[in-house]
């Protein structure tokens, strides 16, 4: 077979990028900035977002010249990072301190107590997390993590049932990300992928996002009969895409904080 049939037939290989983490010190406190050699990218790139500092190296820049980037851009990376700082997030949860929960667009007190395993509970006066003696911070990021998946299925288990009947079919199953932009996707074999921090924020929003993937079953795509059948089920979806246009943001970071 000939080398260029061969090359247009044979599935394409994505291009594998090279990560690592150098430590940067930056005023009075030290940051790790992810170092990414991307094959794709044409020229060094320095972002801020939720997740934390990238710097992205095409494939001909040496780990030199990424460090002078660094480096000549150390106010710019200052004032970046004050402003994610700024967005009201609650106070980090240290463990035995009064702290605050974020849920359902709300702030719970949140009190510790000696358990005998990791868990968290809801109850009048807000929210306590049980912990065992030699409970550390992994622990509790990981019952963080398993109870906000809890609360997110308790509330899509709520909302599906009234919107099911005038579907093509329920969806295939439903996972729980941390996503980066998206706020929720469909896959063509009808799985559904939700962003854990819409339990974060307050429910109409996150109904509107459930209601959006579910008219994917009937519209696979964001034309407009796809949202006459959002429209018809969630008259009020602009608001809520309003909402996440000013606390998007905010929510991703606050679960990017706590886990």
């Amino acid at each position: 077979m000939p080398g260029f049939l061969r090359r247009l037939i044979s599935p394409a290989v994505a291009p594998t990028l090279q990560r690592d983490t150098v430590r940067l010190r930056l005023e009075d406190a030290e940051i790790d900035v992810l170092r990414v050699r991307d094959p794709r990218a044409r020229r060094i790139k320095l972002s801020v977002d939720e997740r934390g500092v990238r710097l992205t190296l095409p494939p001909r820049a040496s780990l030199v010249m990424g460090e002078r980037f660094l480096e000549q851009h150390r106010d710019w990376l200052s004032t970046q990072l004050r402003s994610y700082q700024a967005q009201n997030l609650p106070p980090p949860l240290v463990i035995g301190e009064p702290g605050l929960l974020p849920l359902r667009g709300e702030l719970l007190p949140l009190r510790w107590d000696t358990g005998r395993y990791a868990r968290l509970e809801l109850d009048p006066d807000g929210a306590c997390m049980h912990l065992p003696a030699r409970g550390t911070d992994a622990t509790v990021r990981r019952t963080l993590r398993e109870f906000y998946e809890a609360q997110t299925r308790a509330d899509v288990g709520q909302w599906l049932p009234r919107y099911l009947p005038s579907l093509p079919r329920a969806p295939a199953r439903l996972r729980l990300k941390v996503m980066s932009s998206q706020w929720g996707s469909l896959a063509p074999d009808g799985s559904m992928a939700l962003d854990l921090a819409l339990v974060l924020g307050r429910p109409s929003a996150f109904e509107y996002v459930l209601v959006h993937e579910l008219c994917h079953l009937i519209q696979a795509n964001h034309s407009a009969a796809f949202w006459e059948e959002v429209e018809q089920r969630f008259p009020a979806w602009r608001e809520e895409r309003d909402y996440f246009q000013l606390e998007g943001r905010r929510l991703k970071a606050m679960l990017r904080q706590l886990l």
